[in-house]
């Protein structure tokens, strides 16, 4: 078996980035999330949010891929969300998501920045972060809004 630890750090919004994770909300999907990642083998360290967004702090294990894994966190949390009729309206999150991978050195400054969420986006929104984000860690396209 190998020995791998590869954190990934990923981020996704809600559709269009609406503002509809209230905080009571997001506990719940928080809630459902991590149950969902243990069931499915998905090592998840830490998750987080705001209104319009999560950032999830997992291990990648050797067998597994991100893409996999958003489909596994993203469409399944959804899906619970509506069929539970947890949110006014119908819920989904944006197809797009952001990752990168994390250095152990850094992994506690990361889930320390996943946790106070609300604290940090009282003085920036979530298109400001992820401008910064995609300029930081070398994306090309900037925020052009939603697709």
């Amino acid at each position: 078996m190998p020995f791998t630890k590869v954190l990934i750090h990923m981020v996704w919004s809600t559709k269009k980035r609406e503002p509809i994770l209230t905080k009571e909300l997001r506990e719940k999907v928080f809630d459902h999330i991590r149950a969902n990642a243990n069931d499915k083998g998905i090592i998840l360290d830490t998750i987080g949010g705001y209104v319009d967004h999560v950032h999830a702090l997992f291990v990648l294990k050797h067998d597994q891929t991100l893409s996999k894994i958003a489909m596994l966190l993203k469409g399944e949390s959804s899906h619970w969300v509506n069929e539970n009729n947890l949110s006014t309206g119908y819920f989904e999150w944006q197809d797009e998501y952001f990752a990168v991978s994390v250095s152990e050195s850094m992994a506690q400054k990361v889930r320390d920045y996943i946790l106070n969420q609300e604290e940090h986006h009282r003085t920036k929104t979530y298109a400001e972060e992820d401008d910064e984000f995609r300029k930081r860690f070398g994306f090309k396209e900037t925020n052009k809004g939603t697709k």
